[in-house]
């Protein structure tokens, strides 16, 4: 796994107004075509540890996001779905806070790629993400690391 520059393709997809944080990362996965890219989100974000995914859900309701916690919609661990094909999945929610975010993973027949775009549309929500950034990279690490293992 390797962080790598936000490929055009993937930004393309983001449908933010205006992005002012990106990362992308490259998961090498031999018969990655096997799920979709729907599945693979699925495992990566829900089949994690029960820890990490409490952890994830508190850390994402503190920074404003409106997750769909009953599981009524059509979300992955509370981000509700923007587009669904076997390759391409875009997740995203707005927020409270004034810091929308996406996630997008493309799936590749040996690869994945795992993005994360985030919209500061105010001074505060800069300081949040300045004070989250940190920690942000290393916890998309570990998802994706565990979710390799698997």
């Amino acid at each position: 796994m390797q962080q790598i520059d936000t490929p055009p393709e993937a930004r393309a997809r983001c449908t933010l107004a205006h992005i002012d944080y990106e990362d992308a990362f490259l998961v090498d996965v031999e018969g990655a075509s096997a799920r979709t890219a729907e599945e693979w989100a699925r495992a990566i974000l829900e089949e994690a540890p029960a820890a990490t995914r409490h952890g994830l859900q508190t850390g994402w309701t503190a920074l404003g996001l409106k997750l769909d916690l009953t599981g009524s919609g059509h979300s992955v661990l509370g981000w509700p779905v923007r587009e669904s094909t076997p390759d391409v999945l875009l997740l995203g929610a707005d927020t409270r806070l004034g810091m929308p975010a996406e996630l997008l993973l493309i799936r590749t027949p040996d690869a994945l790629v795992f993005c994360t775009f985030v919209q500061h549309d105010n001074p505060a929500a800069r300081a949040v993400w300045a004070g989250v950034e940190p920690m942000h990279v290393p916890i998309v690490r570990r998802l994706l690391a565990h979710a390799h293992r698997r």
